[in-house]
């Protein structure tokens, strides 16, 4: 059948034509990766506002003690720590009145004394003002210290020198400001033994009054287990300030009052 025949030929035609369509399409290869060179990557150089500076290590007070042995304390160390202190917001005028004379001070101690025998020879007279105290709500000495602990170390330490005189604790830990100021309200000390704090808490609320005080001595060379003096302690060093500026630098301007550093 001639319409056979057609089917048979376009059909051949057809499988010709995709035939050649597909030896036309070019053949697919994959893609080699081509090999990426190896650069050591430079480092960039950072801005400085970016890169915070490396801390540089803080000199512990132990390093330092380690390489000089500790000076003790002379009255000039005192007199240069109230000028930083006051200099900073003060008038020249208010300056010149809380300056501490030479004179306001005591003999040091060099380091080679007990607290017995450094008040033997800074108080040879110990006994008859003793004697001559009577005065309720005050004392003869104050001595300041750092601590609750400190303080009671120093009262052991000075049997030698009270003898039968009474001494009052003036610290905070275990004792209420009330009990101490109906204390010294009742009875006669003769001296008080506490830290900065509780002593400036007393005056401010009348319980101690400083007109009868003769002596006052700083513990400045004693350090704690963190080797700090008591004037290397920030909350001690300002509470001390606070108590010198409240009344004590204006008697020992007036001759009433001299302070020793220990």
């Amino acid at each position: 059948d001639p319409s056979d025949d057609e089917a048979i030929e376009k059909a051949s035609d057809n499988r010709t034509a995709t035939h050649q369509d597909l030896d036309s399409k070019p053949t697919v290869t994959k893609k080699r990766k081509q090999p990426t060179e190896c650069f050591l990557s430079q480092p960039e150089e950072k801005q400085e506002s970016t890169v915070k500076a490396k801390r540089r290590k803080k000199k512990k007070i132990s390093d330092i003690l380690e390489k000089s042995a500790p000076k003790p304390g002379v009255p000039a160390d005192l007199q240069n720590l109230l000028s930083q202190h006051f200099g900073e917001n003060r008038s020249v005028i208010e300056i010149e009145e809380l300056k501490l004379s030479d004179s306001c001070f005591l003999p040091a101690n060099d380091l080679t004394h007990s607290f017995s025998s450094y008040l033997k020879e800074i108080c040879p007279k110990w006994a008859k003002l003793r004697k001559n105290h009577k005065e309720k709500k005050s004392v003869v000495m104050l001595v300041i210290c750092s601590s609750a602990l400190r303080s009671l170390e120093l009262i052991k330490s000075m049997t030698a020198f009270k003898g039968d005189c009474r001494v009052l604790k003036l610290f905070a830990k275990h004792i209420k400001i009330k009990e101490q100021m109906n204390m010294l309200e009742k009875g006669v000390f003769h001296i008080g033994v506490g830290t900065p704090g509780r002593v400036k808490a007393l005056v401010e609320q009348d319980g101690l009054c400083l007109n009868s005080t003769k002596y006052m001595i700083l513990d400045w060379n004693w350090r704690d287990q963190k080797l700090r003096r008591m004037m290397d302690i920030p909350e001690i060093k300002k509470e001390t300030i606070d108590l010198l500026e409240m009344s004590i630098i204006k008697l020992c301007r007036e001759g009433a009052v001299k302070l020793g550093l220990f």
